[in-house]
């Protein structure tokens, strides 16, 4: 048994599964799913996502985040595991590829998760995207131009890759179990990033400017 509860996060571009596994895994736990963007934000999330001030909206997801880590505290000191959908990794690094001017030096004693990375291929991505039924948003849109920014962001922070290509989200799970227990990279994840509570501000570059 672990001396502490576990703590587990999923991160990943949109159509990655992180939405699909983070039940499964929390279930699989015994796990409290937390949301990192608390009921209480939601209202306000609506609002937020129809501007287009990415640092408003960073900063509204940071709140969010640091409101939710309280719950996540209080569940790891009583001693339940916690899994969320995503943490503050996706925040920093999808703000990060939209060009944010802001710096975020994160808190050091913030609850840290082990963190998985999903990916699969991208025509497997997009087919996942495609089947989804709810509206895309100007911020989904962009996520989506920026994909290739966002996945570079995210090799900054310490994740586990997991590949999600062709696997059921049973499947997925249960990779994500071994590599657990096993306490070292397991074929399908590969220990990935550094430094996890900086990101440094981004300069917007001007208009036409190409990024690979």
């Amino acid at each position: 048994m672990p001396d502490r509860p576990l703590f587990e996060a999923l991160e990943g571009l949109r159509g990655s599964g992180k939405s699909t596994v983070a039940p499964l895994l929390a279930a699989a736990r015994g796990a409290a799913l937390v949301p990192t963007v608390p009921l209480s934000y939601q209202p306000l999330r609506r609002q937020v996502d129809l501007g287009e001030s990415v640092e408003a909206r960073l900063c509204f997801y940071l709140a969010a985040l640091f409101t939710a880590a309280e719950e996540i505290r209080e569940h790891l000191a009583a001693g339940t595991p916690v899994v969320v959908e995503s943490y503050f990794a996706r925040c920093l690094a999808n703000h990060h590829a939209f060009g944010t001017r802001l710096g975020v030096t994160l808190p050091t004693d913030l609850p840290q998760p082990t963190t998985y990375h999903l990916l699969c291929t991208e025509d497997e991505r997009q087919r996942r995207l495609a089947q989804r039924t709810k509206p895309i948003s100007r911020w989904d849109a962009l996520s989506e131009e920026a994909s290739g920014r966002i996945s570079t962001a995210y090799a900054r922070f310490p994740m586990r890759r997991i590949d999600t290509t062709g696997r059921a989200p049973e499947q997925i799970v249960r990779t994500i179990l071994t590599t657990a227990q096993e306490g070292r990279h397991h074929a399908h994840a590969e220990l990935v990033g550094a430094h996890p509570h900086v990101l440094p501000p981004v300069p917007r570059r001007p208009e036409g400017t190409h990024v690979s």
